[in-house]
């Protein structure tokens, strides 16, 4: 018994010697470590000072943060109160074609005013940026709120920073909402409309043709879009302004479930391939091919631009222009008007800041009927200008512009007078 406890506490006192040693050891690193450690904290203090422009919140004060507050949430209550008009006069409009024509309750909620609010949101949005700061901005005023902030030194340029960073957030919003989320839901709604509100869909085409790839022609006397067949088929290839390959088909068919694009199968063709003197002739009834066209290059509906995302856009101007084809105008200012519109947040927030700042004794009448006036203009000038690029060979992206760029004038005057 005596053994068996000396052996037991033997065991201890080695155990708490080798826990010793190992503390020793950690004890020793740390104090290697140690130095180590204040030297990157060093560098990391260092570096936080060279990027403290970055933070944030050197430029958003409690005072940025309020005005951005009012901003945003009286941009988002104008734009719900608004639209829920607009609601009530479509539903008292079209209630009797929906009804007619037995539309689903569940599809007219969910596939036509849930696409139809974001979409007419995002297309006025430069006018509810506009209502939402006269509105606020000259309740702050009648509260002698910018008073306060003016005789407190800030400037006019620093009260303009919190309006912008609210332009800012709300461009941003709008123009990936617009790019790349409302064209999806665009196309639902227009599917509705088709079903349900209009029975105007254009599902055929005659006498298409056009050039699939450098020096190949195609030619289809007529086209079904709900089949995705066309008729009377050809398709030439030159070279040198040479026929050396035609091929004819009584039918083809897009091939809808193939993995690849382009994929077209042809039934009862003839290919006649031309080399020098000699000719090759090839018949079959039936082939697959590839052929650079889809169907949504053969049949156009009106407002189609609106149904494709920005990438969507500008490969299909890009695949259009190598093709030769001059229908790709209405496109090109739908691409620049999404980014432009953007920017117009900005221009309409600062020409509004500039109007409503001051307190005046005649109350905001007049100025807010000039404020809507400009903005009522704008997004007229918008569609006038989209009109004349159509129509009178306008470059499309200066007619996109042409509205920002008239008004960033009117900004810039109405921001030179508005301290005085």
């Amino acid at each position: 018994m005596e053994f068996g406890k000396i052996r037991k506490w033997y065991k201890l006192i080695k155990a708490s010697q080798k826990v010793q040693a190992i503390w020793a050891d950690i004890k020793q690193r740390i104090a290697w470590l140690m130095p180590v450690l204040a030297w990157i904290g060093t560098k990391l203090s260092w570096l936080g000072k060279k990027l403290s422009w970055m933070n944030p919140r050197r430029y958003v004060k409690r005072m940025d943060t309020y005005i951005i507050r009012k901003f945003i949430g009286t941009y988002v209550y104008s734009i719900a109160l608004i639209i829920s008009i607009s609601i009530v006069f479509d539903i008292n409009e079209n209630l009797a074609k929906f009804t007619t024509n037995h539309a689903p309750l569940r599809a007219i909620a969910f596939d036509y005013y849930a696409n139809f609010v974001p979409y007419f949101a995002n297309l006025f949005s430069p006018l509810f940026v506009f209502i939402a700061v006269i509105f606020f901005t000259s309740k702050l005023a009648g509260n002698s709120e910018i008073i306060a902030m003016l005789a407190c030194g800030m400037s006019f340029k620093r009260l303009l920073r919190p309006y912008l960073i609210s332009a800012a957030i709300i461009a941003g919003v709008n123009f990936y909402l617009g790019s790349y989320i409302i064209p999806k839901g665009t196309v639902v709604r227009h599917n509705f409309e088709s079903l349900y509100k209009n029975n105007k869909k254009i599902t055929t085409a005659t006498n298409v043709q056009l050039q699939v790839a450098p020096g190949v022609i195609a030619f289809m006397s007529q086209y079904d879009d709900i089949t995705k067949t066309g008729y009377g088929f050809t398709l030439d290839k030159f070279e040198n302004k040479k026929v050396v390959s035609h091929m004819t088909a009584n039918i083809i068919r897009y091939d809808t479930i193939s993995d690849t694009r382009y994929h077209w199968q042809a039934q009862n063709y003839k290919i006649r391939t031309l080399t020098g003197m000699r000719e090759k002739i090839t018949s079959g009834n039936s082939i697959d091919t590839t052929i650079m066209m889809e169907p949504m290059d053969l049949v156009f509906s009106k407002g189609q631009q609106e149904t494709l995302t920005s990438p969507e856009l500008r490969r299909y101007i890009s695949k259009q222009q190598e093709r030769g084809s001059q229908n790709v105008v209405q496109y090109e200012v739908e691409y620049h008007k999404r980014i432009a519109t953007s920017f117009a947040s900005f221009i309409l927030t600062i020409i509004g800041v500039s109007l409503s700042s001051r307190k005046r004794k005649g109350g905001m009448g007049m100025y807010l009927g000039i404020g809507l006036a400009l903005s009522f203009t704008y997004i007229l000038l918008q569609t006038v200008c989209a009109t004349f690029a159509i129509q009178a060979d306008t470059p499309p992206m200066l007619a996109a512009w042409i509205p920002n760029l008239l008004y960033v004038f009117i900004a810039y005057y109405c921001y030179r007078q508005a301290p005085n």
